[in-house]
């Protein structure tokens, strides 16, 4: 059986949600567990977690190499990747790069939609690339094996954090902009940066970066995945949910807002509707995984080429990419 590996997951996590994951027989999930938060707030992130390692140790497990992926498969249990949307938990200290990574952050998002200290977000008028301390970032996140994301990063940002990391850098949570042109949605010159240094692209489901949103089908999503395939090889494609599940609207607004406004961004959504938007009905939860691997095969992708892109090719990027240089 090929692997499932989820690129990035953001739910309100419970009993119920990680028995789904073992019911989509999901190996591995990339969780969101900092948006807006300062480097303390992280910790006691990491510290509710590993409560749940204690509470549910028959049901998930905490990834931190590639490995962990084949031990939670062979105890029948999920991997939990850890990783942010935004550089915040680094503050403006580059010595805390590697402390996460110590602590098991496997990926870290230069911008979550705004400029940050790092780079520029891809609501931003005006992109001015990477900064001064965000080629030092990248350098020492190369180093320690922390994951570049450039999921909410603004294109000239993410073109140059391709070329400037030393390591493959991900999108981890995005759709191609010519298919869905959505502000978030990633245009060719992007994708083929990132691909082309070896990079990943995790398709997203979350409506807003559908075409069609909430009634976007199953056959465009995957007839979508197969040209991109084909335009950019398939070796560097995966499957990045984004699935936000039981989150209520508060969690959504502050995931936009932070404590940088005191406005309402309704961001990608409308201002009639600023909760989370209904799933298309063939991705609802995680044990809906095996209607994407039955759409792509029905694409004309090979048994290989669908094994890659619903975990085999997250699963060699994970390998290639946690360790530390050297």
């Amino acid at each position: 059986m090929s692997y499932r590996i989820d690129g990035l997951q953001y739910a309100n996590w419970s009993e119920k949600i990680f028995r789904q994951l073992r019911a989509g027989n999901v190996d591995a999930v990339h969780v969101t567990i900092a948006y807006h938060e300062s480097f303390r707030e992280t910790v006691l992130n990491f510290e509710k977690w590993n409560r749940w390692f204690e509470q549910y140790p028959d049901l998930i497990m905490k990834g931190q190499w590639a490995s962990d992926i084949d031990t939670a498969r062979e105890t029948g249990r999920t991997a939990i990747f850890f990783g942010f949307q935004n550089p915040s938990p680094i503050e403006d200290d580059i010595g805390l790069v590697e402390i996460l990574h110590t602590l098991g952050a496997r990926f870290m998002q230069l911008t979550y939609n705004n400029q940050s200290l790092l780079a520029t977000g891809c609501y931003e008028a005006e992109d001015a690339g990477i900064t001064r301390m965000g080629r030092q970032v990248i350098k020492e996140m190369n180093r320690v094996g922390l994951v570049v994301d450039m999921s909410h990063s603004a294109d000239r940002s993410t073109i140059e954090a391709a070329e400037i990391s030393e390591r493959p850098i991900a999108i981890t949570h995005a759709n191609p902009h010519d298919w869905a042109p959505a502000l978030r949605n990633k245009r060719d010159d992007v994708i083929r940066a990132v691909t082309e240094n070896g990079g990943m692209l995790g398709f997203s489901v979350y409506p807003h970066h559908l075409k069609d949103k909430s009634d976007c089908t199953l056959d465009s999503f995957c007839e979508m995945i197969a040209r991109t395939a084909e335009r950019y090889g398939v070796d560097h494609l995966g499957i990045g949910t984004d699935l936000c599940q039981d989150q209520p609207d508060s969690v959504v607004e502050w995931m936009r807002t932070g404590r940088w406004s005191k406005e309402i961004d309704f961001g990608e959504g409308s201002a009639s509707a600023p909760g989370l938007p209904p799933m298309p009905h063939w991705f609802e939860d995680n044990r809906d995984f095996g209607n994407i691997e039955n759409g792509l095969r029905a694409t004309g992708l090979n048994k290989d080429e669908v094994a890659g892109i619903m975990g085999g090719n997250w699963y060699r990027f994970f390998a290639q990419n946690f360790v530390p240089q050297g």
